[in-house]
């Protein structure tokens, strides 16, 4: 019974691991938080294949060392080192997991949604996500490869 309650436990992490694997990312000045681990869903692999007309799930748990009554994400597809604005549905951080207001020394995980729209190119680029707080100071930022694909 322990033996087959055991098996069960370790293709359910097993399983769980491939869905939610920690991406391996660029820390790109967070200042006023420390990022702990970022996960896309689905990401298998790097770079994230990211289909047009797929949703894909954020994860960022992150340590805040300032206090801030609220926070904003920005995102970005940087191409030839130009940030390009990229529209997500829910840009407060206050509405994305995170309970504000934002205390110092605190974890949070913050969620969201990455929609790739049908209309974007198929092209190989950065993701930059930015959260920034009241003082338009980065709680994280961090960058990870990408390619959209059809």
């Amino acid at each position: 019974m322990v033996l087959s309650s055991l098996a069960v436990l370790l293709a359910l992490s097993a399983a769980a691991s491939v869905l939610a694997e920690p991406l391996r990312f660029v820390d790109c000045g967070s200042k006023d938080g420390n990022i702990q681990e970022v996960n896309v869903s689905p990401c298998p692999t790097q770079p994230c294949q990211l289909v047009k007309g797929t949703s894909y799930s954020i994860n960022v748990t992150f340590a805040s060392k300032i206090e801030s009554q609220g926070s904003k994400a920005k995102v970005y597809g940087e191409m030839l080192r130009v940030d390009i604005p990229f529209p997500i549905p829910e840009p407060d951080g206050c509405k994305s997991g995170i309970q504000c207001p934002i205390q110092k020394g605190h974890s949070y995980s913050y969620l969201n949604k990455l929609p790739v729209k049908s209309e974007y190119p198929s092209i190989k680029l950065i993701v930059k996500w930015e959260l920034v707080d009241d003082q338009d100071q980065l709680l994280f930022c961090w960058k990870i490869p990408v390619q959209i694909t059809s």
